[in-house]
């Protein structure tokens, strides 16, 4: 089962000093990396004496030693530790080139007072799931054995199938759904010939969520030569050793939450939020701190289980999709509810009000995807968790309105299958839907689905009730925006009232409301009164929510273009690059309002009367644009011909 990576990582066992140690996650391959490297030195000549010893425990590790003993300097001790010194000593002494490879070590504390002496002619070989500093210090050469490429996957899976090519089909998509772990295919392989099953027909048996890994997998008796663990098994004793590690019971409580979270990786700051820490506690019955955690999750690293890795802050945390499944498979209904609901509050609480981090966003949607994909329905009892619902505004913020119809599209799905269609969350789902096709360009779509949803509303809810007030405010949006304004002001003028009463002059709906009626004062012809609304609008944002919150950002940005409409041009151009400023520091370079705050800036440099400087904005912009939304955003469209505009004025051709 060697590719590749397997000869590159024997390549590195054969250099970097005399004691290495081979580190990797179960599965990886170290036993036959070790194997092959073993065998190319025995069949060079350069060793006198191999010895491979299995180091599952100190007992069979002094078992092994003591066995050599009889074997090399014909001693029979009693005692297994004097006959280990005995072949130590002689180890150290004698001018013979000799190879003890130790192979499946469990706990470096094993090879205390065992560690074969270093000589001019002497190699020692580890294999192991740890990744303890001890290792570090007693070896020379740290090699760490990894999954194979894709390439070497596929590679394997077609030499494995070369008797069998007509089982071939689908192997590249079946190794990458096996996360390409070098076992996984090996017990595959096996299963795909016994059953005469193509890797295509095998990945509809693996996606099957009814059934196990033991199900789709050979059984014991069924396993490849030199396999003496199925694959299930073979993480488990890792499981119980990062369990039983300082602190103890906390490993295997964090293996079940990061389970259900994304494969490619989910920041470490998941694992020290209130709501882990609280769930742990509970657990284990006594009072956990978030050292604690921290703790367990190097527990859980040392044994390969999880990779931690600082360089990548956002997915610093990875765990191997098939040590996800059989973790997640050891869970009962009761308990994987409770793991479900915890990791969504964690990553609510995590999640920040202002996306400033935009990739940090995309990782914490990636991981309200796999959560939703592995919890399923617990994830909406006895309501839909607000992760969700979460999830889909960061999507829609991040400037993709078409995806985030989808979103909501699936999620309305789930949420007439759990709850019913009259339950708040699943015509909050739709209310989703139709707002993003607004937001997407499809206006009258927009305008027209949500007569029939505020029916069904004010139906299911009352006529006061916040989503009820919540579906008008988007009705009258959208009425505006196909082209109603008159309808949209006066809707807008009896749901400010209703707010008022029912939510208070402070809420974020309530404000909301006004700051569409000042825009669209200005839009009917009045900027100045415009301008005057959304000053005194914009001294309760910053009351209310701070100066670095969207919604005070973007009054700014209608203050300002409401005072160039007025007739300050130069005056709204200065407030945008202040504005901008902020933006750049609050929300950063790639965030939507950045970017239009920046179109809206190179707007009033032209109006100001520097068209040159304008088109040279717009030109920077399309290309960030094009950059980070793509093509076929709105806001990349307009921007396109906002700058053939400006260029054409720039070079003194009267526009179209």
């Amino acid at each position: 089962m060697l590719a590749s990576a397997d000869r590159a990582a024997s390549d590195r066992a054969a250099s970097g000093g005399a004691a290495k140690v081979l580190s990797g996650l179960g599965g990886v391959g170290k036993t036959q990396v070790a194997v092959r490297y073993a065998e190319q030195q025995w069949a060079k000549r350069a060793l006198d004496l191999l010895v491979w010893v299995t180091a599952t425990s100190k007992d069979a590790i002094l078992t092994g030693y003591a066995e050599t003993a009889c074997q090399v300097l014909g001693v029979d001790e009693a005692s297994p530790q004097r006959a280990a010194e005995r072949l130590l000593a002689w180890l150290a002494a004698t001018d013979k080139s000799w190879l003890i490879a130790l192979d499946d070590l469990q706990d470096p504390g094993d090879v205390s007072g065992l560690w074969p002496p270093t000589t001019g002619s002497g190699q020692v070989l580890i294999t192991t799931r740890r990744r303890d500093a001890a290792l570090t210090r007693l070896a020379r050469a740290v090699v760490d054995v990894d999954v194979f490429t894709p390439e070497e996957s596929l590679a394997y899976l077609h030499d494995a199938l070369t008797d069998h090519p007509h089982l071939k089909q689908g192997a590249a998509a079946l190794a990458a759904d096996l996360g390409h772990l070098p076992l996984a295919l090996a017990h595959v392989v096996a299963y795909l010939i016994d059953r005469d099953l193509t890797c295509q027909d095998y990945r509809a048996r693996l996606a099957d969520r009814r059934r196990t890994l033991t199900d789709v997998f050979p059984a014991h008796g069924e396993l490849p030569d030199d396999y003496r663990r199925t694959v299930a098994a073979t993480w488990s004793l890792s499981i119980e050793l990062a369990n039983g590690l300082a602190p103890r019971g906390v490993a295997r409580p964090l293996l079940a939450i990061a389970s259900l979270l994304d494969p490619n990786g989910f920041p470490i700051d998941v694992f020290t939020r209130h709501p882990i820490l609280d769930h742990v506690t509970s657990e284990l019955g006594r009072p956990i701190e978030t050292d604690d955690l921290r703790d367990a999750l190097r527990c859980l690293h040392r044994l390969s289980l999880v990779t931690v890795d600082r360089a990548q802050p956002e997915r610093a945390v990875r765990v191997h999709a098939l040590v996800q499944r059989a973790t997640r498979e050891t869970l009962t209904d009761a308990a994987l509810a409770g793991v479900a609901r915890t990791a969504a509050d964690a990553l609510v609480d995590l999640w920040p009000t202002t996306e400033s981090n935009i990739r940090l966003a995309q990782v914490l949607r990636s991981n309200t995807d796999a959560l939703h994909a592995n919890a399923g329905r617990h994830l909406w009892a006895p309501r839909g968790h607000s992760v969700l619902f979460r999830s889909g505004q960061s999507l829609g913020d991040s400037g993709l309105a078409a995806d985030t119809v989808v979103y909501h599209q699936d999620l309305f799905i789930a949420a007439d299958r759990y709850l019913g269609s009259d339950h708040q969350d699943t015509l909050a789902a739709r209310r989703e839907i139709a707002r993003w096709r607004g937001e997407a360009g499809d206006l009258v779509g927009a305008a027209a689905a949500f007569p029939s949803l505020l029916a069904d509303v004010v139906r299911c809810l009352g006529v006061d009730h916040p989503d009820t007030l919540n579906t008008r405010g988007h009705l009258g949006y959208w009425r505006r925006k196909a082209g109603d304004l008159a309808g949209a002001m006066s809707a807008y003028e009896e749901l400010l009232v209703d707010n008022l009463r029912v939510l208070g002059p402070d809420h974020a709906d309530t404000l909301s409301v006004r700051a569409n009626l000042a825009q669209w004062q200005g839009e009917a012809g009045d900027p100045a009164g415009a301008a005057a609304a959304i000053t005194v609008l914009l001294a309760d944002f910053l009351r209310v929510v701070g100066p670095d919150d969207i919604a005070t950002l973007w009054s700014r940005g209608n203050l300002a273009h409401w005072q160039g409409v007025a007739g300050d041009p130069v005056g709204a151009r200065d407030s945008f690059e202040l504005l901008l400023a902020d933006h750049l520091r609050a929300l950063g370079p790639n965030h939507p309002h950045t970017l239009r705050t920046r179109r809206r800036l190179a707007h009033w440099c032209g109006k100001a009367g520097d068209p040159v400087s304008a088109a040279a904005a717009y030109e920077e912009l399309l290309a960030d644009y094009l950059q980070i939304l793509g093509p076929h955003y709105p806001d990349t469209i307009s921007t396109q011909s906002d700058l053939a505009y400006w260029r054409d004025v720039a070079d003194g051709v009267k526009p179209h």
